[in-house]
């Protein structure tokens, strides 16, 4: 029975090698899952190690690239005051010289007076100027005679001419009338030759008349002529004689006297004063009109457009805290003074109480209306090196760089930008030496 149910040896090896075969089997399936469940861990954590790796590599960047806070440039308002100094002067001012030399007798204003135009200042005693008056007034006389009798003297001639031409009348019918009697054989010729010789002579007179008739015509012209400049010397010296009386030559205060009683004057407009005590210049007084005055005030270039003839403005002075004072523009030199780059402009304030004075230092504000304002930034952002001032801008690329810009009114915090900025740029709010040209760094809007 036992030799029934063994198995024979060919059985018993293909049973084995069928076990074989299904142990290989699994062995492969296995295979085959591992790599299937690798692959789906691969494509699921793959990305997401890689995402690990940039977001590292970026936060590496950031901590290596510096962040700096930029600002954007604002517009400034078109309404906008100005307060610029300015100077008081005197609208007329002028200073007063002699016209007449001779001695000092009186004056009759010292600095401080108040005068009306045409009102006496000072007297001058000038004895030499008193003679010419009356030697051109004696001369005048003797010119005027002069003419009379050349006049009386034509009237003669006139009337000898009148003589003459009768006498020739006579003697030209006498003379024709013997030339009949002589035909006639009543006179001898020699009595007929007498009369003609007579006739000649009245000829003769006749031309000579005419002659001495322009002669004396001439003369008259001459001596009319003398006449005159004899009566234009003469009012010249009187106009000179007038001057010793100095009068004002209109309404002001006087704020200079250089001249005292008995001191030698010497007519002219610039004659210097001398060691000697007794002489002195031809200056004698200094008079300014106070009613109105002129504020000068150097307006700069990026303003001057701005300003227009006949705009008002607000001035003040410092000793005169609660008074505000209006001024009108007047006129402008038109023309930039190029070592100040500013405009002379000049305003007209009337002053009839006199209490602004000459020589004041003001303050000029003006309401002004900007067509084209100009940026303003902080003035932290600026940098002022070599190169002029400067500001650092933040590019598209993230790289520094420095723009030269031109700086208009400082509000103290922030400044004017007037050139050099377009209003679209990033620039960093408080540049250090860090921030070098063409450095990398990562921009951060300033929050306020």
């Amino acid at each position: 029975m036992d030799s029934q149910h063994r198995p024979s040896p060919d059985s018993e090896q293909q049973t084995t090698s069928r076990k074989q075969k299904r142990g290989i089997g699994g062995i492969g399936w296995a295979v085959i899952g591992a790599v299937f469940f690798a692959s789906l861990l691969a494509i699921g954590i793959l990305p997401r190690l890689n995402q690990k790796s940039e977001l590292q590599a970026a936060v590496k960047e950031a901590s290596t690239v510096p962040s700096v806070n930029v600002i954007t440039p604002r517009r400034a308002t078109g309404a906008t005051k100005v307060e610029l100094p300015g100077n008081v002067v005197a609208l007329n001012q002028t200073t007063i010289y002699a016209r007449s030399t001779g001695y000092l007798r009186r004056w009759y204003a010292d600095i401080g007076d108040r005068v009306r135009a045409g009102q006496l200042l000072a007297e001058i005693d000038s004895p030499d100027t008193d003679q010419q008056v009356l030697q051109a007034k004696a001369e005048v006389v003797q010119a005027q005679a002069n003419v009379s009798q050349t006049r009386a003297n034509l009237a003669k001639s006139v009337s000898d001419l009148k003589q003459a031409r009768a006498n020739l009348l006579i003697a030209r019918q006498s003379w024709e009338r013997w030339q009949l009697l002589v035909k006639q054989g009543a006179v001898p010729q020699q009595d007929a030759d007498t009369k003609y010789a007579t006739y000649q002579a009245n000829l003769a007179s006749v031309e000579a008349a005419q002659n001495t008739i322009n002669s004396d015509s001439a003369n008259i012209n001459a001596a009319q002529a003398n006449a005159y400049a004899s009566q234009a010397n003469f009012q010249r010296n009187t106009v000179l004689q007038s001057y010793k009386k100095v009068t004002a030559p209109f309404a002001g205060v006087i704020t200079a006297r250089n001249v005292n009683t008995g001191v030698l004057i010497s007519a002219g407009n610039g004659n210097t004063s001398t060691s000697n005590t007794n002489t002195s210049n031809s200056s004698l007084y200094t008079i300014a009109a106070y009613d109105n005055l002129k504020v000068n005030v150097s307006v700069p270039q990026s303003l001057s457009q701005s300003l227009q003839t006949g705009q008002t403005a607000q001035i003040t002075v410092r000793e005169l805290p609660q008074r505000v004072f209006t001024g009108k523009v007047v006129r402008s030199s038109n023309a930039i003074d190029p070592t100040t780059r500013t405009l002379l402009t000049q305003l007209e304030v009337h002053n009839s109480d006199a209490t602004l004075r000459p020589g004041m230092y003001a303050n000029v504000r003006f309401a002004i209306n900007r067509t084209n304002p100009p940026f303003v930034v902080p003035d932290s952002a600026l940098v002022v090196n070599g190169g002029g001032t400067q500001v650092a801008i933040v590019t598209k690329d993230k790289t520094v760089h420095y723009q030269k810009v031109a700086v208009g009114r400082d509000y103290g915090t922030e400044v004017e930008i007037t050139s050099g900025l377009t209003g679209n740029e990033s620039l960093i709010a408080t540049p250090t030496v860090d921030e070098t040209e063409g450095l990398r760094v990562q921009p951060v809007a300033e929050t306020k």
